[in-house]
């Protein structure tokens, strides 16, 4: 079970989301979006969006392709079944409001299966609240502010696991 590659960055949520998707595949899709809210994460093949616990501290994506199937992590605050289609081989994880954070070529085209998992989102709401109570009482500036955000103890992390299962489908000749 040997790990094929992997790929971090940090990104900063806009409206509390990161995105994941195919390069080319940026459109998004409302309903996955608001299943996101619940789900924490939520996709629709081609478009993953991770729903952050907070919207201005930044948050690690980690992408790992492995040869086979893995089993989700048990160490972690959740966890869900994903699937992702990549037809160029290249995923962008895109924040919302500063665009892409950055971009992972992958060992190649096609469908991948896997899961996505998440932790420090609960102690990072909870850092982030309580900036904003202080924050309101002390009446922060905007540096305050941005020098707690980059000081937060915890690290809110969202990875995917996922592993090659088949080829993407031939997209149909629309000019017929």
């Amino acid at each position: 079970m040997p790990l094929i590659t992997e790929y971090s960055t940090n990104a900063r949520p806009g409206y509390r989301l990161v995105e994941v998707y195919d390069s080319d595949a940026f459109l998004g899709d409302d309903e996955p979006l608001q299943r996101s809210r619940t789900q924490v994460v939520a996709g629709n093949g081609y478009h993953l969006y991770l729903r952050t616990s907070q919207p201005d501290i930044e948050v690690q994506v980690t992408i790992r392709i492995w040869d086979i199937p893995q089993r989700p992590p048990e160490d972690v605050e959740g966890t869900i079944p994903v699937s992702l289609e990549s037809e160029t081989g290249q995923l962008v994880v895109n924040q919302i409001t500063f665009g892409p954070a950055g971009v992972m070529d992958l060992p190649r085209p096609g469908v991948y299966d896997g899961h996505a998992a998440w932790s420090g989102r609960e102690a990072t709401a909870g850092y982030y609240n309580t900036c904003i109570q202080r924050g309101a009482e002390e009446q922060w500036g905007v540096e305050q502010i941005g020098a707690a955000w980059r000081q937060c103890p915890t690290t809110e992390q969202y990875s995917l696991d996922l592993w090659f299962v088949r080829e993407s489908e031939p997209e149909d000749d629309w000019d017929e």
